[in-house]
Formats: structure tokens, sequence, C-alpha cells
């Protein structure tokens, strides 16, 4: 087959004709797909094949113009999965170390969509607790009306269509699953966006993404305020943490929160709709249902990836469902159907947490307990107390600051089964620290926004924190790259390479971007260091890039080198990442100042205006110059 094949054309006999110094002579299999694209999506398995076993330059792809039914397209996954296995059965070393009834493939075709595996889970599960905030608790019968409501009124009120993008600006509330699947359901794709971004961050994401519609929680109406007339939003639809909440209790929230701690900035947004009015007014309408296929768009999700230019990564319905099996195959030996209940203090906009807790947890019937403040770890403990939660995710900074508080250890730990640290590196003392307090090994996984994120996670049946990121997941291959690209064997460091169904497609309106992290062989790069020992566990040595990783949120020099350099004296700065306790990471910024006045102080207010906080640098160094290449570009690692 060529470049060039007409996509329309209906599906033939496939021969493969494998050359290989392993494996010579005829494969031969017969199928019924759609298209021909349909073909190139079940081929995928075999791009994973190792260049050293079978090149994929040498494949014959023969067709004949009779059609074929005896196999359907998910007979020929598994044909084709199972004939990967077999080629890779020795390179694949991390398949002998999956924990026992783990498989080593999942279909990624199981389900046509995300909204799918909800509408089953709603069925299955409808009087179970789905999701927990707040003292107040929704079944999964009961969200998937709200969800159905919201829909309708994307719908037939604001006249929404298949494909349109829209932006959930929200902390952990009971209003982001309503929204989540509501967007869904309709068919459209959902844009993440953190609540805390300032205007211009926010203006950025919802320029590039287009999208037209936000749902916001009003303590940070005022930042969407802002950037209104300098994006193309049309639909303003703003939410209060009381919305979900029995009346009067949502009335004295609303109150403390305005008058007393004055967490809700004044704002004016004119025709703006409000959460509780819609939902109310969407179960009047009447919901259209939306086919949607498994390579539709279900995610928008910004990250600065490898590159450090913030940009969307494409996750499709089948990329996020892959993971969410992935999850389920992982988890299979340790999980009970409907009886799970996950601590949720990561916020839902983040990958990790949208992916293991919002929707796997989800697949599996568990109650979602969501934290809407992690920072206030006071609160955090009080809300654990309340239940026998089976697991909890989280990153370093989570799990140390728990710790450290007295309280904490009074937690019944009876029930938990599953810890697990993502999102930065787990600090080996804080992981056994935690194994100590609590009776449970913290696990360490790795992955990225653009797969989904998923890629490697520790066995559920180890007994001690391990130092590695665990082994890559079912229906993954990695490999490690030099800087040339040429493969590398085990036991040597080099870039991480990545293929499988949750890879992204690529990023949003970026072709050269996405051009930088694919290989030619279709290998997404990582960015990362790493190394794969003789029993296939992943190890991530440094990031290639100078990113910063703080609390589990991707940072980028240049994004604070930026604001450095537009504040009135300062001449030059450079930023780096420094170690932190809590954080993992803090940025650090080298500074060659104009005004010898100027004080840490000041630069920090002034950072303050134009960054999350979490991306202000923590610490200050003053210097005469910066070093500097012969072609004058800042040397980071002279700072380091």
């Amino acid at each position: 087959m060529v470049a060039g094949s007409n996509p329309a054309v209906p599906t033939k006999k496939v021969i493969l004709n494998i050359k290989s110094s392993r494996k010579r002579g005829l494969i031969y299999f017969e199928a019924r797909l759609d298209t021909m694209d349909g073909i190139f999506k079940h081929m995928d398995v075999l791009y994973g094949v190792r260049k050293q076993y079978i090149n994929p330059r040498e494949w014959e792809l023969l067709f004949e113009q009779k059609d074929y039914s005896r196999k359907s397209s998910t007979s020929i996954h598994f044909i084709l999965s199972k004939m990967k296995k077999e080629w890779l059965n020795v390179e694949k070393i991390w398949l002998k170390n999956y924990p026992k009834g783990v498989a080593a493939e999942i279909n990624p075709d199981a389900y046509q969509s995300v909204t799918e595996i909800f509408e089953e889970a709603c069925q299955k599960y409808a009087d179970l607790p789905s999701f927990y905030n707040l003292g107040v608790t929704l079944t999964f019968k009961q969200l998937n009306l709200y969800a159905r409501a919201f829909a309708a009124y994307l719908q037939q009120d604001l006249k929404l269509r298949k494909g349109d993008r829209v932006a959930i600006m929200l902390p952990n509330l009971l209003q982001y699953p309503v929204a989540l699947f509501g967007i869904l359901k309709a068919g459209l794709i959902v844009v993440n966006v953190n609540p805390l971004y300032t205007a211009t961050e926010l203006k950025n994401q919802i320029n590039d993404s287009g999208a037209e519609t936000i749902i916001v929680l009003d303590n940070f109406a005022h930042t969407v305020q802002e950037v209104l007339q300098e994006t193309q939003l049309k639909n303003v639809i703003v939410t209060s943490i009381g919305d979900m909440l029995p009346f009067y209790k949502a009335i004295a929230i609303s109150f403390v929160l305005k008058y007393i701690r004055r967490k809700i900035p004044a704002w004016s947004i004119p025709n703006a709709l409000q959460f509780k009015k819609i939902v109310k007014r969407g179960k009047k309408l009447k919901f259209q249902p939306v086919l949607i296929a498994n390579d539709d768009i279900a995610f928008l999700q910004y990250t600065g990836g490898t590159t450090g230019v913030a940009k969307g990564a494409i996750l499709t319905h089948r990329n996020i469902v892959a993971n969410v099996l992935q999850a389920e195959a992982w988890f299979k030996p340790l999980f009970t159907p409907g009886k799970e209940i996950i601590i949720t203090a990561l916020p839902l906009y983040h990958i990790f947490s949208l992916t293991a807790n919002c929707l796997f947890i989800m697949k599996t019937g568990g109650l979602n307990i969501l934290i809407t403040n992690a920072r206030d770890i006071k609160q955090v403990i009080s809300e654990m107390s309340k239940f026998k939660f089976t697991a909890i995710t989280g990153v370093n900074t989570l799990f140390s600051a728990l710790l450290k508080n007295p309280n904490f250890s009074k937690l019944d730990f009876s029930a938990l089964k599953l810890s697990l640290g993502g999102g930065m590196a787990v600090v080996r003392a804080v992981a056994e620290k935690w194994h100590v307090v609590t009776g449970c090994p913290l696990l360490e996984a790795y992955g990225l926004t653009e797969t989904s994120p998923c890629v490697s996670i520790n066995p559920v049946d180890l007994t001690e924190y391990n130092g590695y990121v665990g082994l890559p997941v079912s229906s993954t291959d990695v490999c490690v790259l030099d800087d040339s690209g040429k493969e590398l064997p085990c036991t040597e460091s080099g870039e991480l390479a990545i293929k499988g169904p949750q890879v992204m497609r690529g990023y949003w309106q970026n072709p050269l971007e996405t051009q930088k992290v694919f290989t030619p062989e279709g290998w997404l790069l990582t960015g990362d260091i790493v190394l794969i020992n003789e029993h296939g566990y992943l190890c991530v040595l440094e990031r290639k890039k100078d990113m910063i990783l703080v609390s589990g949120f991707n940072v980028y020099p240049k994004e604070i080198e930026d604001v450095l350099m537009s504040m009135p004296g300062i001449i030059e700065a450079a930023v780096i990442a420094t170690p932190d306790e809590n954080s993992g990471e803090v940025p650090k910024a080298f500074i060659v100042k104009g005004n010898e006045k100027l004080t840490p102080e000041e630069i920090t207010a002034y950072c303050r205006t134009k960054l999350t906080g979490y991306k202000v640098p923590k610490h200050f160094v003053f210097c005469d110059e910066l070093p500097k290449s012969n072609v004058g570009k800042v040397l980071r690692r002279a700072l380091k």
C-alpha cells in the first residue's frame, strides 16, 4: 500500500509478507474492515515491533478486490496482538514480571467512546455512589441525569455541535463530572483549564483551542472577564461552590467565601449563564444522542510537552479508552467492582487524576471522594476520616504534607490497598515513611499528558519502594534511543520512546511541534532520559530538556524568564530547577540587575501578577553576568 491510497476503498484480503532474520515466510489472514484506514489502525500493533526483528519498510501489503466477512475487526486486533506477542516474547522482558492475572494486551476498540464506558457504568452501578464532595453524594443514576441535562442544554439552547470545544475551569467539585460527561455525551471536546491561571495564560489557551464556551467557578470568573475582549468566548457558564449542595448550606458557604474570607473577587460578565439554572432547564429539553467514533477527539489536554511551548495534546476517545482499560487490566487482581473508594485530592483537570481517578474508578463502579482544596491539609484529613477508603493517588508534595500532620497517622488505613504516586518523582524518604504509617506501599507510576497519561506502573504486589517507575502497561512498547535515534540495548541510558494505543494523535493545529516529538517510525519521544533494567523496570534518570516539575505541574524556564525580563530594573534573567523537599522542584532565578535597590520581594510580587503561584521563582541569585556560549546563548547547565 502506498501513502496515497484511497481511504474509501473497501477492505480486501490482506497478505503480510514478513521478512526478518528471525521470522521468514508468509503470514496470511482475511478480514473485513470498513476502510483502508481501518487496516492501518489495526496494523499499529505491528509497528511496535523493534527494527532488529522486523523492519516496517520490508513489509509487503497485498490487497485483492474481494471482501471477506469471516473475521471482525476485533478478531483481527487479537490476531495481530497474538502475533506481536509471539514475536516479542523474548524482547518484552517486562512481561515476565507482570503481576499474576494482568493481561499482556488490551483491546482499545472494545468501546467506541468514553461516553460508552460512562453509560455502561451508570446502568451497571445505578444506585451506587459515584462522586462525593462537601457532604453530598451523587449516585451513578443521578450523575447520568445531571450530565444528560447539561448535554441537552449545550445542544438545544447553546446550539453546540459535535466537535465544538468547551473549556472547564473548575476545581474538584461535583459540577466537574456533571460538566465533563455532559460535554462528552454531546459529542463535544473537553478543554481542561487550570482555575489558577492568570488572564494571559487563560487567553492563550482559549485562543489556541478555539473554545467558545467555558464553565467557570465564580471564584475565578474575574479572570474570564479580563479575557472576554481578547478571545472568541461567546458562552460563559458560572457556577458557585454551593450549587450542588443543600440550599441552606449553599447560602452559608457562599456568604463565608464572599464576605468573610473574600475569596470571590467582584466580576461582571454580560449574559453570564448560571449552572444551576442550566441544569434545571436542561431537564426539560430533549437530549439528542450523538454518534461518536473512537477516533473522534475527546480532550485537548494542554501541556508544555517536551519542548516547553504550551500546546494541546489531541487525545481521542480511543486513546482514553485504551488507558482506562490498561489501568483496569493492571489493577484487576487488586480491585473489586463496585467496592472501591478513592481519595481524589489531585485536581481533575490534571491528566493523572482525570484518567486514574475520574474515569478508571468510574468504570469500576467506585466512589471518588473529591477534595476541593488539597492545600488545606487539615480539611483533607477531615474528609478522609469519614470514609474507609481503599485507594489514594497523589504527588510527592501531597504525600509529604499529609505525613507531616500528626492527625494523619490517626486515620483508619485498614482498607487501604493502593497508594499511587505520579506526576513527579516520589522521594524515597517520603515513600518509606508512607509505608510505615499506612501499612501500604507507595507505588510509583510514570506517564505524560501525551500518553493519556499512563505508560508504566509498579506491580501491585510490590512490597516496598524500589526507586523505579514500574513496568510498561499492557499493549505498550518502549525503547531507549541515543541522540541519533538509534535504539540502545537494555540497561543503557538514553531517551525513552513510546508506542501504544494511548499515545496522542498529535498537537492541536501544530504540525511542526508534532513532528518534533515523533520519529519517522512512529515512536513518541518523551524527552526523559531513562534506563530499562534486566527485568524490564523503567528508571527515570533526568529530563532531556530544562523543564521544571513543580508538584506534578510542568513549568518552563523561558516563560518565567520572559516575565522577569519584562520587569523594569532587570537586565538579564535565567531560570533553572532546584530541589525542594515538598514540591520536588521549584524555579530558581539568576538575575542581573539594572537597579541595585531591587529586592527579591519586589520581584516576587511582580511575578505574581503575571504567573500562576507555582511558577513564581522561590529562590533568587543576583549576579554580575550570566554564563553564555560563544554565540551569546545563556548556559543554564553552568548555573546548576
